[in-house]
């Protein structure tokens, strides 16, 4: 079923909470979209948080997600994110979206040898949105701040079996801009054998 809505409006700049900045105009631009075929891992709170979204601004999917060894959002006939609106180019939950896709372009890997999260920056030439940021060091520091504590919350929520899936999908396209310790509580989710195979591909 297609995604309805009683309302086409989005936040021109930020949700209520200033979760994160719009940047719907420089993704506008983007030729492949990392709204199709990216399949963000939900947690729990997460998934309620947006079921609830959905029925206050009636928005009518049906089974709107899959479970398999995480849940993630359902996609449709073309892979596209089943949230994303063809017609607008823009998020149906943008002020509730999944944290990775608040943190994109910026993803990561686990390291469990050294112990630490790698961050990862897409390359330019997949991502305006990630040339802009490049070109902008202060606007990169503030959406690496926010990106860091979106990510940092959903992989402390998901469970070790949801974890260790997100992890096999790499994302080759991208270049390593930090690292940094990572809590024993996530390191404890992660086999002696997961040592990190490249950012995650959310």
């Amino acid at each position: 079923m297609s995604p309805t809505s009683k309302s086409d409006e989005v936040p021109s700049m930020h949700t209520s909470k200033k979760r994160q900045n719009n940047f719907f105009i420089v993704c506008s631009k983007c030729k492949t979209s990392c709204c199709k075929g990216a399949r963000p891992p939900l947690t729990d709170q997460r998934r309620k948080i947006l079921e609830a979204h959905l029925k206050d601004h009636e928005i009518c999917i049906e089974d709107p997600f899959i479970q398999t060894s995480y849940t993630f959002p359902k996609e449709d006939a073309e892979g596209y994110c089943i949230f994303y609106d063809r017609k607008t180019s823009k998020c149906l939950v943008h002020p509730v979206k999944p944290e990775t896709c608040v943190a994109g372009p910026i993803t990561f890997d686990i390291n469990v040898k050294s112990e630490k999260i790698e961050w990862y920056l897409k390359i330019e030439k997949t991502c305006p949105l990630a040339e802009a940021l490049y070109r902008n060091e202060e606007a990169l520091q503030k959406h690496g701040e926010l990106a860091k504590k979106e990510i940092l919350r959903v992989v402390s929520e998901l469970d070790t079996e949801a974890l260790k899936a997100i992890l096999k999908i790499e994302e080759p396209e991208t270049l390593k801009i930090d690292e940094e310790k990572i809590g024993k509580d996530i390191l404890s989710k992660l086999s002696s054998d997961s040592q990190g195979g490249g950012p995650a591909g959310i």
